[in-house]
């Protein structure tokens, strides 16, 4: 497992299996935070434990299969942030027919043929080929979103984004915490509305390509 030492309190790391609760938690906390629908905008109720558990198998089978998920952690193992990088093709559509049989299998539930959250970032996005990024930091923490934390944590991921000249998205769940990947080339956070008073915003980092042409 690849492990990067930032100072003695904490590193960065390849996640895995093991961190999948944790990286949900920073996600979808407790019922206490707001309640999001991210499935049917006419409903304001959400089973939030319904969603952590989709949010699980959206990890396990999905992201830490077909992408990258990176975390920063403290020395006493509590996650400061993650990352999940998703290649072209992968990101924001709606989950393949395998995971979407899965979701509806181990949920006992009708998942919807356009669900709110891909159907509003695939509109919101570039419509060519980019990678997806989606962070998150955990709140009311400066260190989890500490410059150098946050650089070093999306590090591998850039460099599989840039060894490709291509595009990356992020998707972040606050317009402070877009405005931190400024330093490492995203540009232009837009919000997404996704129900009324629930939103996401989206910062575009491009290819050096595309960076050059931008002056």
């Amino acid at each position: 497992m690849t492990t990067l030492q930032l100072h003695p309190r904490t590193i960065v790391r390849a996640a895995g299996l093991v961190d999948v609760p944790a990286v949900v938690r920073l996600f979808a906390p407790p019922p206490a935070s707001p309640r999001l629908t991210v499935s049917d905008p006419d409903s304001s109720a959400v089973d939030w434990e319904q969603a952590q558990r989709a949010m699980r198998l959206m990890l396990a089978h999905h992201a830490l299969e077909e992408g990258q998920v990176w975390v920063a952690e403290r020395a006493d193992g509590a996650l400061l942030s993650a990352a999940i990088w998703l290649p072209p093709d992968i990101g924001t559509g709606s989950p393949d027919p395998r995971i979407s049989s899965l979701l509806a299998r181990e949920l006992d539930i009708s998942l919807p043929e356009r669900p709110v959250l891909s159907t509003a970032l695939g509109a919101a996005g570039p419509d060519a080929p980019h990678w997806t990024l989606v962070t998150v930091c955990a709140p009311d923490d400066a260190e989890a979103c500490d410059r150098t934390v946050v650089a070093e944590l999306l590090t591998t991921g850039l460099g599989a984004v840039d060894g490709e000249d291509a595009t990356a998205v992020a998707i972040t769940l606050s317009a402070h915490h877009a405005n931190q990947l400024r330093p490492l080339g995203f540009r232009g956070p837009r919000e997404v509305p996704l129900v009324p008073g629930a939103s996401v915003w989206l910062t575009t980092r491009h290819g050096r390509s595309g960076r050059a042409d931008r002056g």
